[in-house]
């Protein structure tokens, strides 16, 4: 399978607040439901950010950690449990694309969309694919801890032959006829931290690590060229396919960075937003 044909932009790493950058999928949904360009991009969360699961309860949250550490917190638009990403560990990516141009049943389209970033994975010389066999949760307020499944769960090689770590987190919804796809790449696993903005976590750093693995302890690779290897593996994929386009180094029109940086603050930074009871959130 190849990407959806039509016009495509790759808009490569930028930094901003976790915020800002759930406004910019958002709003990149808008634009390919209004007809506009779909979008492949990478990016980076600053300051270090917790992203909680759509439905994810607030007690979970071990507030009081995230401000001493200056580790921002919002709400995603994506279901399942929360994920701490490290401004220097993690590597954003997100493809957002008309809904009626890829496919309709859920996993289908799913694994379409992730066929990037397994290649981009191959690229960096890890061998990453889906999980061989379930595996338990740990802790379910914790996306990382969770069951792993092996219909959609990205797993790397580990620390002994034939162990299996979980190395990337995806997950996609609709909005507005366009489908929206956003992951969290582990370039380096920062363990205590992701599990500090947990209330009482029952695994420690070391129990953490059996279970999630980084690119840095796979591969002989900086971050800059594993963040260089995603967005070649996301334009390639694109450029594979019959009748698209492609700009690359694209950017943001001045409409679309007014509008996000709006939805950011009125959405996303929202407290009724971030710390309502699940399911209380209005769109």
């Amino acid at each position: 399978m190849t990407a959806p044909a039509g016009d495509w932009r790759l808009i490569r790493e930028e930094a901003h607040p976790g915020p800002m950058q759930m406004a910019l999928d958002e709003v990149a949904a808008e634009t390919a439901a209004d007809g506009g360009t779909a979008t492949v991009r990478t990016y980076r969360w600053d300051p270090s950010c917790l992203t909680l699961g759509y439905r994810q309860d607030p007690d979970t949250v071990d507030w009081a950690f995230c401000e001493h550490e200056g580790i921002d917190v919002t709400r995603r638009q994506t279901g399942g449990g929360g994920i701490y990403h490290d401004a220097v560990g993690d590597i954003a990516y997100s493809i957002v694309v008309p809904a009626e141009a890829v496919p309709s049943e859920l996993l289908d389209c799913y694994h379409l969309l992730c066929e990037p970033v397994l290649d981009a994975f191959e690229r960096i010389g890890i061998d990453a694919g889906y999980a061989d066999e379930p595996m338990p949760e740990l802790h379910g307020p914790a996306c990382y801890l969770r069951g792993l499944h092996p219909a959609h769960d990205v797993v790397a090689g580990g620390k002994r032959e034939g162990e299996r770590r979980k190395i990337a987190g995806n997950a996609q919804y609709r909005k507005r006829d366009a489908v929206i796809q956003h992951g969290s790449l582990t370039y380096a696993v920062t363990a205590a931290r992701h599990l500090g903005v947990f209330v009482d976590p029952p695994v420690d750093p070391d129990a953490f690590r059996d279970r999630v693995v980084g690119m840095d302890e796979l591969a002989d690779i900086d971050r800059e060229e594993a963040v260089a290897a995603v967005e070649s593996a996301l334009a390639d994929w694109v450029r594979a396919a019959e009748g698209t386009t492609l700009v690359t180094d694209a950017g943001w029109t001045d409409a679309e960075r007014k509008r996000a940086a709006a939805v950011a603050e009125t959405k996303y930074r929202d407290e009724a937003w971030v710390r309502s009871q699940p399911g209380n959130q209005n769109e």
